[in-house]
């Protein structure tokens, strides 16, 4: 009886042992996961604001909504047990390859945060004009200042001497912008709205030439010159919507040239004509000669004068890289699928079957 009993106890012992290990191992194991990184491979920041006043609880259910932690009441129990002294009202740029722990330190030790701060996003596809008229909206300069300075020959003079990429062509008579197509798209922060012009714009020129680094001995030993290539990608730009459209179009547009064909290009006549996109062209208005316009006559085997907009890396990777093929013809639909053929024939028919389909741009 006495071992019997024995055995029972030792059982007991070892179940009322080994139970709450596994619930210990368990809760370990959901901790660890808790407190891991949402994406352990995501790069890119996402930007937080955390407003004065604002409880734990709230800022933890905005970092779930932000996707940066994988769940917000364990966040709050967390920074409970943590005993974070506050969590400082700021903007911050978190990352979601960030620990939970890293992420309340973030928030825990604040940081340098200027309430005065200017954030201003360039974006791909827009004129040298939509870039002045934002600068003057976000900053304390007007419009005539911020363009008038990226006309200034002087100014731009020395600004050439400092980036590789900054060509003679950009001084060609005829050239509308100089600095069209080599302004960085990207969002960028300024201390104030003081900030001078040649700031915004040698930052811009700076993420230009970050960018442009790992392409510097195709620039300079293609088939183009730089100005060149940087023009074809401004076209590229406007035609094309994603990588692989971009470097058809390229070909397209290389063998166009090679054929002593125009480009045939819409968006040089908007750009010659410096008239909004979303605005329909007049048959007077397609023939217009000027320097930019690619549809006329006079532009057969030629390039624009220059850029025709700022551009992002897809364009400018399918400058240099373009995709060998036979078309001499593309066509787009409203939906923005885009259509390739051989011959003015098959083009025209292209076109007319688009028409008939109700699928026109215009």
């Amino acid at each position: 009886m006495k071992k019997r009993k024995l055995k029972k106890e030792v059982k007991l012992i070892t179940i009322f042992l080994v139970i709450p290990a596994i619930l210990l191992l368990m809760a370990s194991v959901i901790c660890i996961y808790l407190m891991s990184p949402v994406d352990k491979v995501a790069t890119g920041e996402v930007e937080v604001v955390i407003e004065s006043g604002m409880s734990t609880k709230k800022i933890g259910e905005l970092l779930k909504e932000k996707d940066l932690i994988r769940s917000e009441k364990f966040f709050f129990i967390y920074n409970k047990i943590n005993r974070c002294p506050s969590l400082k009202a700021s903007t911050y740029n978190l990352r979601k390859n960030m620990t939970l722990d890293e992420i309340i330190k973030s928030i825990c030790d604040g940081n340098s945060y200027n309430p005065d701060v200017v954030k201003i996003t360039f974006q791909e596809g827009k004129r040298i004009p939509d870039y002045a008229k934002l600068i003057s909206e976000k900053t304390n300069h007007s419009y005539e200042e911020v363009i008038g300075l990226m006309n200034n020959e002087t100014y731009l003079r020395t600004l050439q001497s400092k980036y590789w990429f900054i060509t003679e062509e950009v001084f060609k008579d005829g050239v509308y912008y100089p600095l069209e197509g080599l302004l960085s798209p990207d969002t960028y922060l300024f201390e104030s709205k003081d900030v001078k012009i040649e700031y915004i714009i040698e930052k811009l020129l700076d993420e230009t030439s970050k960018k442009l680094h790992p392409y510097k001995i195709s620039l300079e030993n293609g088939p183009y010159t730089i100005g060149e290539y940087i023009t074809l990608a401004s076209i590229l730009e406007l035609e094309g919507t994603n990588d692989d459209n971009r470097k058809k179009i390229m070909g397209v547009f290389e063998n166009r040239i090679q054929a002593k064909m125009n480009l045939g290009s819409d968006v040089t006549t908007y750009y010659g004509l410096q008239k909004p996109l979303t605005e329909d062209l007049t048959s007077k208005e397609i023939a217009t000669i000027n320097s930019y316009n690619t549809r006329t006559n006079n532009m057969i085997g030629k390039l624009p004068i220059g850029p025709i907009c700022s551009i992002s890396l897809s364009s400018l990777k399918a400058a240099v890289q373009p995709d060998n093929n036979d078309y001499y013809y593309f066509v787009a639909d409203k939906n923005g699928k885009i259509y390739y053929t051989k011959t003015n024939r098959e083009h025209e028919e292209k076109v007319m079957e688009i028409k008939e389909a109700g699928d026109w741009i215009w």
